[in-house]
């Protein structure tokens, strides 16, 4: 009896720490780029794709079209995208806007948000955020849309 109590605690503390941990997204609030108050918080319940990006970063600019169709495809269906442009001004901001037809939300850093997220030390870097609030991915580097969709499929 004492072998097998044992090996259940055994079977039981292995099982906890295979456990990945889960990371509750830090709550932010930022002016996107009309003025408009923005909280991570407002969009509880909702998947959000939070990208850093800069207007200055060409693998940044790469990906804003695949961000553009999986918006197109995916908001619909509960998924949010939040751009945060980081070291770039509001006026090269909203040119980029315009050039490449963004139509998902995008705010200008406030400079405390990137230590929020542990540090964004290189752009483009992207979080996934699943509808509980729990950071479900981190990727640094462009992501491409089929990328997006893959990871979205697994938690939608």
């Amino acid at each position: 009896m004492k072998k097998i109590l044992l090996s259940v605690v055994i079977v039981c503390l292995l099982l906890s720490c295979s456990k990945a941990e889960v990371k509750k997204a830090p709550d932010f609030t930022l002016q996107d780029i009309s003025g408009k108050t923005i909280k991570l918080s407002d969009y509880k319940g909702k998947v959000v794709i939070l990208n850093f990006w800069a207007t200055w970063c060409p693998p940044c600019l790469a990906e804003i079209p695949d961000f553009v169709r999986f918006y197109n495809t995916y908001r619909e269906k509960g998924v949010e995208i939040i751009g945060v442009s980081v070291s770039s001004t509001a006026n090269d901001t909203k040119k980029l806007i315009q050039e490449k037809n963004i139509n998902y939300t995008i705010c200008i850093s406030d400079g405390k948000i990137e230590s929020l997220y542990g540090g964004i030390n290189a752009v483009p870097t992207t979080f996934i955020i699943d509808r509980q609030g729990n950071i479900y991915q981190k990727k640094i580097g462009a992501i491409t849309e089929t990328e997006l969709t893959q990871i979205i499929k697994n938690i939608l």
